[in-house]
């Protein structure tokens, strides 16, 4: 009975740890921390060529906003295009929390393709040290 409930323990523990990831951690996988939402246009860029020089080995991209340029965010045309572009192109966009917060942004005015995380700079060391490829811009 013993060795029944530390197999099913173990197997919950196992099927609940591959689900928390949503990223392959024998790819490529990047992470950009930004504090200039204008960056994104070039982000998406060099995302594309990234994709194309990895080939196979592309897994996923993520980009980070934080700072103060979260309150250029809200009714802006051209962001909301890139942002769409950035779905085209699997590059998720996340904003962080902590900024919002301190700069007095309504989540309710950020557009949907943005994923928000309380803390974006924790976010970003916690990817890192999952192996994803970091850069801050």
């Amino acid at each position: 009975m013993k060795h029944f409930i530390l197999f099913i323990s173990t197997l919950l523990l196992s099927f609940g740890v591959v689900q928390a990831q949503d990223f392959d951690p024998q790819k490529n996988n990047y992470l950009l921390l930004t504090k200039n939402i204008n960056q994104l246009k070039p982000v998406l860029l060099t995302a594309e060529e990234l994709a194309k020089e990895d080939g196979n080995s592309y897994g996923e991209f993520y980009v980070v906003i934080c700072g103060k340029t979260v309150k250029d965010i809200p009714d802006n045309n051209s962001f909301k295009k890139l942002l769409k572009k950035a779905k085209e192109q699997h590059v998720k966009v996340f904003v962080c929390g902590i900024s919002l917060d301190k700069f007095q942004v309504d989540p309710s005015e950020l557009p949907d393709q943005l994923i928000r995380t309380e803390n974006g700079i924790l976010f970003g060391f916690q990817f890192s040290k999952k192996g994803f490829i970091s850069l801050t811009i």
